[in-house]
């Protein structure tokens, strides 16, 4: 099995990747210096130029920039290059505010493929397989990063998008798809589709990469059952260049971050300091290739640790681990913080499956917490009593792992709304 798709760069010795990172991104500093006035007066404000930047150990000087900043900035505040070097914008999906784009020069878009090639061959893909892309594509960067990715790969791209369940499942079957590419919670779907057609015995998938939202390990270990494969995670956010960001190798135990290309850092979330590696906080990003929208020091809000291990894989980039959750994202509660994640992972453990909601609410001036829980074929019951045992046993399950207590509604099988791209999981009713 080909295990590399840059060798020379992806088993690059310490030395020598940081001697690319120090170059890089003393040119990088120049360049939005240069080019972007809106860095050139952050960097004023702290009284930098970009003299004082002469290496990664200077990285902690400049300004950190955040999402605000990036809407601030929308349209073309953070342009890089002349928008006629530009041909490709891409987005995020605008939840929340402004959307944030960002752009993308030829150059930009090949550096960007080899990144998610080099996932892709991560978990075995060659010119002998096909993969099927089920993310979406248009201006969410999952489709279009996985498909050109594919393609310098050498495999045979089905470029699917998400949606349209039939027809993935009858182009996967008649094509032979052996990879795939999606979010978890569609790999969860589709496989549930996969077994309830009785297509099992026709489908030929090895791998999955999945990423685009958070899932825990057991529900890796679910998919990998009802699928036959080795599930892979991926990593990536519109604003650095998409998926690709960082990759999964064979041992599974973290991913692998495209250092020659985004420098990554673990901050506190509180105060902004540098933490050692193998220390949880939130991970920050410095884009030290890209022309057309570069930024530096980039908050993700996502909450990890990194890790300098040795791989069993021979890579020798740097690890982050699954993410624990969001410093944005994370839910409040009574004062406890709650990830998603956490509730996930009791449900998975206790045996039920991965489609449930959980609803906060503000009543009398006290927050409340229900998680509603779809029961499986195997356990669903019409008795009350049973039905009310089994909410009692999660009730305790969850009070054990978040630490207060949170209402659970337990719900017939298929009654909440399966997802084709990101799951909704959580619904804040509170004023706050």
């Amino acid at each position: 099995m080909k295990r590399y798709y840059q060798p020379e760069i992806e088993t690059a010795s310490p030395e020598q990747m940081r001697a690319w990172q120090d170059e890089r991104l003393v040119k990088q500093v120049q360049h939005v210096w240069d080019n972007i006035p809106f860095y050139r007066k952050k960097m004023e404000e702290k009284g930098l130029t970009p003299a004082d930047i002469k290496g990664v150990d200077d990285l902690k000087k400049l300004p950190f920039i955040t999402k605000d900043d990036l809407r601030e900035c929308y349209p073309y505040g953070l342009l890089g290059k002349p928008l006629k070097d530009c041909v490709r914008i891409q987005s995020t999906s605008g939840t929340t505010g402004k959307r944030v784009g960002a752009f993308y020069t030829p150059h930009d878009v090949d550096l960007w493929e080899d990144c998610c090639a080099r996932a892709i061959t991560a978990v075995g893909g060659t010119e002998e397989d096909v993969c099927q892309v089920a993310y979406g594509y248009g201006l969410f960067t999952g489709g279009p990063g996985m498909n050109g990715g594919s393609h310098k790969a050498g495999c045979l791209t089905l470029p699917m998008s998400s949606g349209n369940t039939d027809r993935q499942l009858q182009f996967m079957t008649d094509l032979g798809a052996t990879i795939l590419c999606c979010t978890p919670s569609y790999a969860a779907y589709l496989a549930e589709s996969i077994h309830e057609r009785g297509l099992r015995d026709q489908i030929k998938l090895k791998a999955g990469i999945f990423g685009a939202e958070a899932w825990s390990e057991e529900m890796r270990r679910d998919i990998e059952k009802q699928l036959g494969i080795k599930a892979y995670d991926i990593y990536g956010l519109t604003e650095i260049t998409g998926p690709g960001v960082s990759f999964e190798c064979e041992e599974q135990t973290g991913m692998h971050v495209n250092e020659d290309h985004f420098i990554p850092e673990i901050i506190d979330p509180n105060t902004g300091e540098v933490l050692p590696d193998g220390v949880k906080g939130e991970l920050v990003f410095t884009s030290i290739t890209k022309e057309a929208f570069p930024l530096l020091r980039y908050r993700t809000r996502d909450i990890c640790v990194l890790s300098r291990k040795k791989c069993s894989c021979g890579r020798t980039l740097i690890k982050m681990a699954k993410p624990m959750g969001r410093s944005d994202d994370m839910l409040i509660i009574k004062g406890v913080n709650v990830f998603p994640s956490q509730v996930e992972a009791v449900l998975l453990e206790q045996g039920y499956p991965a489609n449930y909601q959980i609803i906060v609410d503000r009543v009398n001036h006290s927050d409340t917490m229900e998680v509603q829980v779809e029961m499986t074929p195997e356990n669903f019951s019409d008795s009350l009593a049973k039905i009310t045992a089994m909410e009692k046993n999660l009730v305790v399950a969850l009070k054990t792992m978040l630490g207060i207590y949170a209402k659970v509604k337990l719900v017939a099988p298929k009654s909440i709304t399966r997802s084709e791209g990101k799951a909704v999981r959580v619904i804040d009713k509170r004023k706050i």
